[in-house]
């Protein structure tokens, strides 16, 4: 069942969402090559509770750490460790934070140092796919206009999109109803409705689609070793006009779409 927020409930991811853009802040503030993850998840967890929230990973379905860390050919769920950051690595952030019962979710994928251009390009189309979906996010359109939006960009550029992970539903759970595929046949599955909160998030390889879970139990990796970038946004459906991005933080008075 699609749970529609009340204002209350909404202002509640948002200040969990707030949260998140900030701690992503700092963390890309903070990147530099030889921190190790480890030292990424410390930032995140200090930041989140020095925020009045809580990490919304530590401890979810045992996940160990606050920060999802995902080098590399990692797609989602890399665990921070004493791996170091070297110069032409690319990490994807995704940081999670709760706030009096509430969710906030956000993802964003940046270089360590100078990378090559097809890398820069892969992130770029990662971005941009997650504004296509975005675009379509408003009421009386259906959900997998998202999806599809989402698909054809990172396919018209040569990309692949994961399937084998989703965004999803958030609110007083991480992970509520609906499921939102990063690709799909337009016109197809619900209506967006007014109140609806989502958590899009495109996952993209410049190889193949496939992944793997290492034997970590979360770490999920590409097939053929190729790079991957992830970005997300906590959004609600607005009753008229363009969603609220939740996960948009403020810098010298203008709004800036991580």
């Amino acid at each position: 069942m699609i749970i529609l927020k009340t204002r209350e409930e909404i202002e509640l991811i948002s200040r969990a969402s707030e949260i998140v853009a900030g701690c992503q802040k700092v963390l890309i503030q903070e990147l530099r090559p030889g921190m190790t993850t480890l030292d990424l998840d410390m930032l995140t967890e200090t930041y989140i509770r020095d925020h009045g929230g809580i990490p919304a990973f530590k401890g979810y379905r045992n996940y160990p750490k606050s920060l999802c860390a995902s080098l590399n050919e990692e797609v989602v769920h890399g665990i921070p460790s004493k791996r170091t950051l070297k110069d032409g690595d690319i990490i994807g952030l995704d940081v999670g934070a709760i706030v009096e019962g509430f969710y906030g979710d956000g993802a964003v994928t940046v270089s360590v140092g100078d990378v090559e251009p097809s890398v820069q390009k892969l992130i770029a189309v990662t971005k941009e796919a997650l504004s296509k979906g975005l675009e379509q996010a408003i009421v009386g359109k259906r959900l997998s206009d998202i999806s599809s939006a989402i698909q054809r960009h990172v396919e018209q550029h040569g990309f692949s999109v994961v399937r084998d992970f989703v965004g999803h539903g958030i609110g007083r759970q991480l992970h509520e109803e609906p499921q939102v595929p990063n690709y799909g046949k337009p016109g197809q599955g619900p209506r967006l409705k007014p109140g609806m909160a989502l958590a899009i998030e495109p996952m993209v390889n410049m190889g193949g689609n496939g992944v793997k879970v290492l034997k970590d139990g979360w770490t999920a990796v590409t097939s053929d070793g190729s790079l991957s970038a992830h970005f997300e946004h906590t959004i609600v459906i607005e009753p008229t006009g363009p969603p609220r991005v939740l996960t948009a933080y403020a810098e010298r008075g203008h709004v800036v779409i991580t």
